[in-house]
Protein backbone atom coordinates (compact mmCIF):
# COMPACT_ATOMS: atom_id res chain seq x y z
CA UNK A 1 0.00 0.00 0.00
CA UNK A 2 1.23 3.26 -1.20
CA UNK A 3 2.34 6.20 1.81
CA UNK A 4 -0.21 8.81 2.28
CA UNK A 5 0.89 11.98 0.72
CA UNK A 6 1.84 14.81 2.69
CA UNK A 7 -0.20 16.69 0.65
CA UNK A 8 -3.50 15.33 1.07
CA UNK A 9 -6.08 16.89 3.06
CA UNK A 10 -8.98 14.36 3.01
CA UNK A 11 -10.91 15.10 6.36
CA UNK A 12 -10.17 18.79 6.33
CA UNK A 13 -12.73 21.47 6.20
CA UNK A 14 -11.61 24.84 4.14
CA UNK A 15 -12.86 27.90 4.12
CA UNK A 16 -12.18 30.55 1.31
CA UNK A 17 -13.38 33.73 1.45
CA UNK A 18 -14.03 35.44 -1.92
CA UNK A 19 -14.28 32.20 -3.34
CA UNK A 20 -17.05 32.56 -6.08
CA UNK A 21 -14.73 33.58 -9.12
CA UNK A 22 -11.06 34.24 -9.64
CA UNK A 23 -7.89 32.98 -7.59
CA UNK A 24 -10.67 32.49 -4.77
CA UNK A 25 -12.35 30.18 -6.94
CA UNK A 26 -9.35 28.51 -8.03
CA UNK A 27 -7.82 27.98 -4.84
CA UNK A 28 -11.38 26.49 -3.43
CA UNK A 29 -11.24 23.67 -6.41
CA UNK A 30 -7.07 22.70 -5.83
CA UNK A 31 -8.19 22.64 -2.13
CA UNK A 32 -10.79 20.88 -3.24
CA UNK A 33 -9.28 18.42 -5.52
CA UNK A 34 -6.59 17.61 -2.91
CA UNK A 35 -9.71 15.83 -0.52
CA UNK A 36 -10.91 19.26 1.15
CA UNK A 37 -14.57 20.00 2.05
CA UNK A 38 -14.48 23.53 0.35
CA UNK A 39 -17.14 26.25 2.09
CA UNK A 40 -17.69 29.02 -0.25
CA UNK A 41 -18.08 32.67 0.74
CA UNK A 42 -19.32 36.13 -1.16
CA UNK A 43 -22.24 38.20 -0.50
CA UNK A 44 -24.58 36.80 -3.03
CA UNK A 45 -26.81 33.78 -2.70
CA UNK A 46 -26.53 32.96 -6.42
CA UNK A 47 -23.12 33.77 -7.22
CA UNK A 48 -22.18 31.54 -4.08
CA UNK A 49 -24.78 28.50 -5.76
CA UNK A 50 -22.96 28.86 -9.26
CA UNK A 51 -19.78 28.67 -7.76
CA UNK A 52 -20.67 25.39 -5.79
CA UNK A 53 -22.18 23.90 -8.38
CA UNK A 54 -18.84 24.45 -10.66
CA UNK A 55 -17.33 22.77 -8.00
CA UNK A 56 -19.44 19.72 -7.23
CA UNK A 57 -19.46 19.47 -11.33
CA UNK A 58 -15.53 18.86 -10.96
CA UNK A 59 -16.04 15.89 -8.23
CA UNK A 60 -15.50 18.53 -4.84
CA UNK A 61 -17.52 18.57 -1.80
CA UNK A 62 -18.59 22.15 -1.21
CA UNK A 63 -21.03 23.94 0.56
CA UNK A 64 -21.73 27.86 0.46
CA UNK A 65 -21.40 30.12 3.74
CA UNK A 66 -22.98 34.09 2.37
CA UNK A 67 -20.87 37.00 5.03
CA UNK A 68 -19.72 40.45 4.33
CA UNK A 69 -16.51 39.81 5.90
CA UNK A 70 -16.09 43.29 6.29
CA UNK A 71 -19.02 42.34 9.11
CA UNK A 72 -16.82 41.48 11.97
CA UNK A 73 -20.21 40.36 13.70
CA UNK A 74 -21.74 38.35 10.78
CA UNK A 75 -18.47 36.85 9.91
CA UNK A 76 -18.19 35.49 13.68
CA UNK A 77 -21.85 34.50 13.37
CA UNK A 78 -21.59 32.63 10.13
CA UNK A 79 -18.57 30.54 11.22
CA UNK A 80 -20.21 29.74 14.34
CA UNK A 81 -23.15 28.33 12.02
CA UNK A 82 -20.75 26.17 10.53
CA UNK A 83 -18.96 25.28 13.76
CA UNK A 84 -22.29 24.00 15.10
CA UNK A 85 -23.07 22.38 11.39
CA UNK A 86 -20.25 20.13 12.59
CA UNK A 87 -18.10 21.98 9.66
CA UNK A 88 -15.06 22.72 11.67
CA UNK A 89 -12.77 25.16 9.85
CA UNK A 90 -9.05 23.84 9.75
CA UNK A 91 -7.76 26.04 6.93
CA UNK A 92 -8.64 29.37 6.25
CA UNK A 93 -7.82 31.15 2.92
CA UNK A 94 -8.45 34.90 3.40
CA UNK A 95 -8.98 35.54 -0.49
CA UNK A 96 -11.75 38.38 -0.42
CA UNK A 97 -10.21 41.59 -2.08
CA UNK A 98 -11.66 44.70 -4.08
CA UNK A 99 -9.78 47.11 -6.11
CA UNK A 100 -10.24 50.80 -7.11
CA UNK A 101 -7.92 52.78 -9.64
CA UNK A 102 -7.45 56.61 -8.92
CA UNK A 103 -4.94 58.70 -8.68
CA UNK A 104 -4.32 59.11 -5.25
CA UNK A 105 -5.28 62.58 -4.88
CA UNK A 106 -8.98 61.47 -6.23
CA UNK A 107 -9.25 58.79 -3.54
CA UNK A 108 -11.75 59.74 -0.75
CA UNK A 109 -11.47 57.95 3.02
CA UNK A 110 -14.57 56.33 1.61
CA UNK A 111 -12.80 54.46 -1.04
CA UNK A 112 -9.58 53.80 1.53
CA UNK A 113 -12.14 52.12 4.35
CA UNK A 114 -13.64 50.00 1.34
CA UNK A 115 -10.15 48.91 0.17
CA UNK A 116 -8.54 48.72 3.69
CA UNK A 117 -11.55 46.77 5.24
CA UNK A 118 -11.93 44.17 2.87
CA UNK A 119 -8.46 43.31 2.29
CA UNK A 120 -6.87 43.89 5.54
CA UNK A 121 -9.70 43.98 8.15
CA UNK A 122 -11.58 41.22 6.44
CA UNK A 123 -8.81 39.18 7.12
CA UNK A 124 -8.44 40.31 10.53
CA UNK A 125 -12.80 39.43 10.88
CA UNK A 126 -12.09 35.85 9.50
CA UNK A 127 -9.36 35.06 11.08
CA UNK A 128 -10.80 35.95 14.57
CA UNK A 129 -13.21 33.70 14.25
CA UNK A 130 -11.53 30.84 12.88
CA UNK A 131 -8.31 31.09 15.41
CA UNK A 132 -10.11 30.05 18.79
CA UNK A 133 -11.16 27.06 17.37
CA UNK A 134 -7.69 26.13 16.25
CA UNK A 135 -5.93 27.08 19.35
CA UNK A 136 -8.73 24.72 21.04
CA UNK A 137 -7.51 21.91 18.70
CA UNK A 138 -3.76 22.73 18.36
CA UNK A 139 -4.20 22.52 15.26
CA UNK A 140 -4.53 24.82 12.07
CA UNK A 141 -3.46 26.51 8.46
CA UNK A 142 -4.56 30.43 7.78
CA UNK A 143 -3.71 31.29 4.10
CA UNK A 144 -3.56 34.75 3.60
CA UNK A 145 -3.62 36.04 -0.20
CA UNK A 146 -1.22 39.22 -0.35
CA UNK A 147 -0.04 40.60 -3.91
CA UNK A 148 2.66 41.76 -5.39
CA UNK A 149 2.16 44.73 -4.24
CA UNK A 150 2.65 43.60 -0.66
CA UNK A 151 6.45 44.80 -1.80
CA UNK A 152 6.18 46.72 -4.65
CA UNK A 153 4.39 50.23 -5.20
CA UNK A 154 2.56 51.36 -8.17
CA UNK A 155 0.67 54.37 -8.97
CA UNK A 156 -3.31 54.66 -9.51
CA UNK A 157 -3.55 52.12 -6.68
CA UNK A 158 -2.45 53.09 -3.20
CA UNK A 159 -5.01 51.97 -0.84
CA UNK A 160 -4.48 48.70 -2.18
CA UNK A 161 -0.46 48.63 -2.03
CA UNK A 162 -0.72 49.94 1.81
CA UNK A 163 -3.20 47.10 2.65
CA UNK A 164 -1.59 44.01 1.48
CA UNK A 165 1.81 45.33 3.02
CA UNK A 166 -0.41 45.32 6.30
CA UNK A 167 -1.64 42.26 4.88
CA UNK A 168 1.77 40.50 5.03
CA UNK A 169 3.44 42.08 8.16
CA UNK A 170 -0.52 40.45 9.78
CA UNK A 171 0.96 37.15 8.26
CA UNK A 172 4.16 37.50 10.17
CA UNK A 173 2.70 38.63 13.38
CA UNK A 174 -0.02 35.79 13.73
CA UNK A 175 2.73 33.84 12.83
CA UNK A 176 4.82 34.73 15.80
CA UNK A 177 1.92 34.24 18.64
CA UNK A 178 0.01 31.43 17.23
CA UNK A 179 2.87 29.00 16.23
CA UNK A 180 2.88 27.40 19.57
CA UNK A 181 -0.44 26.24 18.90
CA UNK A 182 0.92 24.70 15.76
CA UNK A 183 -1.30 26.57 13.80
CA UNK A 184 0.45 27.74 10.31
CA UNK A 185 0.05 31.38 8.93
CA UNK A 186 1.74 31.94 5.22
CA UNK A 187 0.64 34.08 3.00
CA UNK A 188 0.77 33.98 -1.03
CA UNK A 189 2.01 36.83 -3.48
CA UNK A 190 0.18 36.13 -6.90
CA UNK A 191 2.02 38.32 -9.96
CA UNK A 192 -0.02 39.14 -13.05
CA UNK A 193 -3.23 36.49 -13.22
CA UNK A 194 -5.68 36.68 -16.39
CA UNK A 195 -8.69 37.25 -13.96
CA UNK A 196 -12.13 38.63 -14.45
CA UNK A 197 -10.83 41.73 -11.86
CA UNK A 198 -8.39 42.15 -14.38
CA UNK A 199 -9.82 41.69 -17.42
CA UNK A 200 -9.58 45.82 -18.32
CA UNK A 201 -5.86 45.24 -18.03
CA UNK A 202 -4.42 41.96 -20.15
CA UNK A 203 -6.95 43.60 -22.67
CA UNK A 204 -5.13 46.60 -22.57
CA UNK A 205 -2.55 46.19 -25.09
CA UNK A 206 -0.16 48.84 -23.58
CA UNK A 207 -0.64 47.28 -19.78
CA UNK A 208 -0.42 43.68 -21.50
CA UNK A 209 2.80 44.64 -23.30
CA UNK A 210 4.30 46.26 -19.56
CA UNK A 211 3.16 42.72 -17.93
CA UNK A 212 4.99 40.48 -20.60
CA UNK A 213 8.32 42.35 -20.80
CA UNK A 214 8.64 43.06 -16.88
CA UNK A 215 7.67 39.29 -15.97
CA UNK A 216 10.29 36.55 -16.80
CA UNK A 217 8.36 34.21 -18.14
CA UNK A 218 6.71 36.81 -20.27
CA UNK A 219 2.89 36.22 -19.61
CA UNK A 220 0.47 36.09 -17.39
CA UNK A 221 -0.46 33.57 -15.04
CA UNK A 222 -3.33 31.21 -14.96
CA UNK A 223 -5.70 30.82 -12.13
CA UNK A 224 -5.10 27.19 -11.77
CA UNK A 225 -1.18 27.85 -11.33
CA UNK A 226 -2.31 29.31 -7.79
CA UNK A 227 -3.68 26.05 -6.72
CA UNK A 228 -0.50 24.02 -5.67
CA UNK A 229 0.94 26.78 -3.75
CA UNK A 230 -2.15 26.91 -1.74
CA UNK A 231 -2.07 22.94 -1.35
CA UNK A 232 1.29 23.00 -0.11
CA UNK A 233 0.33 25.63 2.65
CA UNK A 234 -2.65 23.65 3.53
CA UNK A 235 -1.34 20.95 3.66
CA UNK A 236 1.25 18.84 6.36
CA UNK A 237 4.04 19.33 3.22
CA UNK A 238 4.29 23.34 5.24
CA UNK A 239 3.55 22.00 8.68
CA UNK A 240 7.34 23.66 9.44
CA UNK A 241 6.73 26.90 7.06
CA UNK A 242 5.73 29.98 9.20
CA UNK A 243 5.24 33.59 8.84
CA UNK A 244 6.65 33.14 5.02
CA UNK A 245 4.95 35.17 1.73
CA UNK A 246 5.75 32.65 -0.96
CA UNK A 247 5.22 35.13 -4.51
CA UNK A 248 3.87 33.10 -7.34
CA UNK A 249 4.55 35.85 -10.25
CA UNK A 250 6.65 34.15 -12.83
CA UNK A 251 9.46 35.47 -11.83
CA UNK A 252 8.71 39.03 -11.56
CA UNK A 253 9.86 39.91 -8.31
CA UNK A 254 13.67 38.15 -8.83
CA UNK A 255 14.00 40.48 -12.04
CA UNK A 256 15.53 43.65 -12.25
Amino acid sequence: MAAPSIFDLEGRTALVTGSTRGLGLAAALALGQAGADIVVNGRSDETIAAAVAELTRKGVRAAGCRFDVTDQDETERAVGSLVAQGRTIDVLVNNAGIQIRKPFLEFSTADWRTILDTHLMGAVAASRAVLPQMVQRQAGKIINICSLQSELGRPTIAPYTAAKGALRMLTRALASEFARHNIQVNGIGPGYFATEMNRNLYEDPEFDAFVRKRTPANRWGRPEELGGSVVFLASAASDFVNGQILYVDGGLLASV
